[in-house]
């Protein structure tokens, strides 16, 4: 489709150019599946639009769409940008207090939750108004947090227009990728993995949605639907892995797919490699954002364990010290990703900017060192580090070597309070088996192999399950303020 158009613009041109095939199909967490065409979806974001307008839903608003995974949600994307407004999707789960707080920073004029799903789906009844030809001058939102949990919005610079680069594959850097593709979405839609899913849309790829995430369904849909990609965690991968009979099952639809979110731990990378070919797998490093992009394929990886690539999409990257100095091949230091690629950003609720040096580069807070080939290897969130007797420990260097152990089924490391060592390493743990969880002298002995002395749990904690959100996201922040700090 052409670049610059209007996204409500290319919708109308969808639905008048394409036959009634299905683009988007969504399935309930109990199996049951709806399906749409771009007519459908035209018609009825057209309608739920008519209704948000008379809701006082404007040019330049904001909407705020505290939805599951959902086909109301989808039509509420368009019919936001039908308006010329910017859909801002909001975790559905979250308490009252916090909601409501976030709701103060996205300063939406029209909210809609669980409690507004029939109001919508009544709206099919009502006449298909004449829209104006409108842009938004802000594509969307994305709520995040920062490290003290204040609620903050990253509202994209880029306007709703259609930039193909946002539907055009990862993979494409490396091989062709045939399109359509089937994109089986498994994130949450709040969240920028399952949200830029919907650009692929406009470049004739087709949806199949999970409202939630369920490893044994993912394969049942992957097989039945012939799905080609899917975007998915550490933890969704490993869950799928640990399906029973996983190896029988067949994934041979899948062209690729693509993994983000946090570094993959080793072990899991060869499952997956010896599932579907390491030539099929890309796993990326960025943020929301949007400052930049580094990605490698799995055979990459194979070479360059623990990477998480070299920079793509014109991409540029430097390790800098505190005092902005770059830092030598193989030494720690700050990450700053610089790419004209991507449009910039704004955050709402007064968040502090990214740290950022006078000629553009900015950092997120990751921290990583580059080696002789200029991958990319990412150590940990700086906010993350826990200091314990002066020493930096990185959680997500423990945590990857304690998931392997074959009585751990996740596992979480944070830093508590310690009158000895300032900060001591206290790893939650998920047993594999609740009745036989592995002793602490049994998960320090297999660390002990893996780890240098310092970086060993001083303390465990046995858990019925982590606390993760339906991204598979923890909150460290809220794990240590829970215990003390």
């Amino acid at each position: 489709m052409e670049s610059g158009t209007g996204i409500a613009q290319l919708i109308r041109k969808l639905a008048a150019s394409c036959s009634g095939a299905e683009v988007l199909r969504h399935i309930d967490p109990d199996g049951t599946e709806s399906a749409f065409s771009w007519r459908e979806l035209d018609r009825r974001s057209d309608q739920l639009a008519g209704a948000l307008a008379a809701r006082g839903l404007g040019v330049g608003d904001r909407l705020s769409l505290a939805l599951r995974n959902s086909p109301q949600l989808v039509l509420g994307v368009f019919a936001a940008w039908k308006l010329g407004a910017a859909p801002v999707p909001v975790r559905w789960d979250l308490p009252e207090w916090e909601l409501a707080r976030l709701r103060e920073v996205v300063r939406a004029p029209v909210h809609l939750g669980a409690d507004d799903l029939t109001w919508i789906d009544a709206t099919a009844d009502a006449p298909v108004p004449e829209l104006p030809d409108v842009i938004s001058p802000h594509a969307h939102g994305i709520c995040s947090s920062g490290s003290t949990g204040t609620p903050k919005v990253i509202l994209t610079s880029r306007p709703a227009v259609h930039a193909p680069a946002f539907s055009t594959p990862l993979m494409q850097a490396w091989t062709p990728v045939p399109r359509p593709q089937t994109i089986l979405v498994l994130a949450p839609m709040y969240h920028a993995n399952g949200f830029t899913t919907l650009f692929g849309l406009f470049e004739g790829d087709r949806l199949v949605v999970m409202e939630k995430f369920d490893a044994a369904r993912v394969v049942d849909t992957v097989e039945r639907h012939r799905v080609t990609t899917f975007t998915a965690t550490p933890t969704m991968l490993q869950r799928i892995a640990d399906l029973p009979g996983i190896d029988d099952r067949d994934l041979s639809g899948l062209e690729w797919i693509l993994q983000g979110a946090a570094p993959m731990p080793p072990t899991l990378v060869h499952r997956w490699a010896g599932l579907i070919g390491a030539e099929r797998i890309v796993m990326a490093y960025g943020m929301t954002e949007g400052l930049g992009i580094t990605a490698l394929r799995a055979d990459e990886w194979m070479t360059h364990q623990g990477s998480v690539g070299r920079p793509l999409r014109s991409t540029e990257l430097r390790i800098l010290d505190a005092d902005g100095k770059d830092l030598p091949v193989g030494e720690a230091g700050d990450i700053y990703l610089r790419s004209p690629s991507y449009h910039g950003y704004e955050y709402l609720g007064g968040a502090p900017s990214l740290r950022a040096t006078p000629d553009g580069f900015q950092t997120a807070g990751d921290v990583g060192h580059l080696d002789e080939d200029g991958y990319l290897h990412l150590l940990d969130r700086r906010v993350d580090m826990i200091i314990s007797g002066g020493a930096n420990i990185f959680p997500a260097e423990v945590e990857a070597a304690l998931i392997d152990h074959p009585g751990i089924a996740d596992v979480v490391v944070i830093g508590l309070r310690d009158p000895e060592w300032g900060r001591r390493v206290h790893a939650l743990i998920e047993p594999a088996d609740p009745a036989a969880p592995p002793s602490h002298d049994e998960v320090v002995a297999y660390a002990r192999g893996r780890l240098a002395a310092y970086k060993l749990p001083k303390t465990t904690e046995f858990v019925d399950v982590i606390p993760r959100s339906a991204a598979t996201k923890v909150n460290r922040g809220a794990l240590v303020a829970a215990r003390g700090g």
